[in-house]
């Protein structure tokens, strides 16, 4: 086994907090917390509110229930890249050569630069007051053999001795091994593994075989055990860069914009991509460079900047390169990155180089699921027809802020970065209770809605209802649309009949011909919209499920209707 070499690492704690607050304008003391993630759960939180009782896995609900003043974002990767860069070129100021393994996270050579500054307490002294004072963030510093025991010891704010490493993790739980990759849900699942099978500190997954680890786990536990042992997770010397894995273009004009100079970095990262695929490689670290042209003299300058990619288990996509590249490129022509209020120099030319390539893992195809290739497949069908017909041509949908589920729906250019008109996670006073409706009609339905003596069910300003719902009559459409899906499944498709001799339902549309008893109902909900607003009106929501025998096959049916000034309107359909 290759011994690992002294590794420093500066850590700045809750960075995606420490970013949105900095992006907001608002102080470190302020309660702060941002969410991702399944069901919106808290990923990151301020020290403040920390001490408020808010911890990082809460639903939104409860973070606020404890803390009533805390300040709520949004996960963006982006945006913690973009506010990352002034901390890495702060860095750069005492030690050349950093990688940036996260936002919020930077890996630093320190034999040379210990040697230079006096010793590694030293130059992690030096590090600190050179990010606090050119930047204003508190940050922490470690210093150990092997990656991973320099992350535990940064965020003990610690140097570990040369060579005691291993007995410095090996009290440590095996979930430890989460800081080395957060957003690794295989290694999650892998952990959850092992503490089943009595593995629960990382001295303990030292001391297996390696054989055995290899023969069981694969790559990823071999790449585990490295880092339990204080190891590195790749040999640390590097291999010569390959000519023909360096990809670059020379962008005339010169880019002013984040979205030009990124549609190159696409071509270029799909480039190094097909390089690296065809060759069976995958790459360690990502070089970026761009030459920046200076707005007022006309000097060029040379921007460099190395991202750790920690793939090589499963190869780097090229939509994850152009993430990172989109990334730098922010920071690079964002003013505030500069630190000194200078105007952002456009990008005349980019190039990308893998480095430390090594041979591609060999992970065995999944049957089905993500893993079987079936996304991939999918991404470029996608792509060869948004370059043939144009960057707006193929939408795809994003959920935003609104209060029926049409409004809820956004329409954006795929692979795009379009803000959301409406933010999802502002509070909507009078939006639907969940679940939300899986088809959602591209044009409301008229539709009638009927007592048990046949009578309109009429809701008045006081939201009483003349009676109860007994049935749902919606008549038949010429020429109607489908409906489109709103999570994402398959649609019921097919197109209306018009009325044909079946004499009710629409070809294979649920809601053509629909003529059915009412099982159970729930509302109305009001909903009062201003003037001013795209449909400014006023409207109650009504949730039916009626007997759907004879309706494509279905037992029950769940249905969401709208009522204006008395006409109601179908919206809307449940599974």
């Amino acid at each position: 086994m290759t011994s690992a070499t002294r590794t420093a690492c500066l850590w700045v704690p809750d960075w995606p907090v420490v970013a949105a607050l900095v992006v907001a304008g608002l102080g470190p003391e302020v309660p702060a917390a941002v969410t991702g993630g399944p069901g919106g759960r808290v990923v990151a939180v301020s020290a403040p509110a920390r001490s408020a009782g808010v911890r990082r896995g809460m639903r939104r609900r409860e973070a606020q229930g404890r803390c009533p003043d805390l300040q709520l974002w949004t996960a963006d990767d982006a945006r913690d890249a973009r506010e990352f860069e002034p901390v890495a070129v702060a860095a750069e100021t005492v030690v050349s050569g950093l990688e940036i393994a996260r936002p919020g996270l930077l890996l630093l050579p320190s034999g040379g630069a210990a040697r230079y500054h006096g010793s590694e307490h030293d130059l992690a002294r030096e590090l600190t007051e050179q990010v606090a004072v050119r930047t204003g963030h508190e940050c922490q510093v470690g210093v150990a053999d092997g990656f991973l025991a320099a992350v535990l010891a940064a965020r003990d704010d610690a140097v570990v001795p040369p060579g005691e490493s291993r007995d410095y993790l090996a009290p440590r739980p095996a979930a430890t091994l989460v800081h080395a990759r957060p957003a690794d849900r295989a290694l999650t699942e892998l952990v959850d593994l092992w503490r089943r099978l009595g593995v629960r500190t990382l001295a303990d997954l030292a001391a297996l075989p390696d054989a055995a680890v290899a023969a069981r786990f694969g790559d990823l536990g071999v790449w585990a055990q490295r880092l339990a042992r204080g190891q590195d997770v790749r040999p640390p010397a590097r291999r010569r860069l390959v000519e023909d894995l360096t990809v670059a273009e020379e962008l005339d004009p010169p880019a002013h914009r984040v979205d030009v100079a990124t549609f190159a970095a696409r071509r270029l990262a799909e480039r190094l991509h097909d390089d690296l695929h065809r060759r069976g490689l995958a790459c360690g670290r990502l070089r970026i460079t761009a030459r920046a042209v200076d707005p007022v003299t006309g000097e060029a300058r040379t921007l460099e900047r190395l991202w750790r990619t920690d793939d090589t288990l499963g190869g780097l996509s090229a939509a994850r390169i152009t993430d990172r590249v989109r990334w730098q490129l922010e920071g690079w022509l964002t003013a505030s990155s500069l630190g000194r209020g200078e105007q952002p120099a456009p990008i005349a030319g980019l190039t990308l180089a893998a480095e430390e390539v090594a041979p591609a893992g060999a992970l065995q195809p999944r049957l089905w699921g993500p893993g079987a290739g079936e996304d991939l497949r999918a991404r470029r069908a996608v792509e060869r027809v948004q370059a043939l017909l144009g960057g707006d041509a193929v939408l795809t949908v994003r959920l935003q802020g609104g209060r029926d589920p049409r409004d809820r729906v956004q329409l954006v250019p795929y692979g795009e970065q379009v803000p959301p008109e409406r933010e999802p996670d502002r509070p909507w006073p009078g939006a639907l209770p969940p679940p939300a409706p899986s088809v959602v009609l591209p044009e409301p339905v008229p539709a009638r809605v009927l007592d048990a003596q046949g009578r309109p069910v009429v809701v008045d300003v006081r939201l009483a209802v003349s009676g109860d719902p007994a049935r749902v009559v919606v008549p038949e459409q010429e020429g109607a649309d489908g409906g489109a899906r709103g999570d994402g499944g398959p649609g019921r498709g097919g197109a209306v009949s018009g009325g044909g001799a079946s004499g009710g339902a629409s070809d294979g549309r649920p809601w053509g011909g629909l003529d059915a008893a009412v099982v159970d109902w729930a509302g109305p909900w009001p909903v009062a919209e201003r003037w001013w607003t795209p449909r400014g009106r006023r409207r109650v929501f009504l949730q039916v499920v009626v007997d759907g025998s004879g309706q494509d096959g279905e037992l029950a049916l769940g249905l969401l209707l709208s009522s204006a000034a008395g006409v109601w309107s179908l919206e809307a359909l449940y599974d």
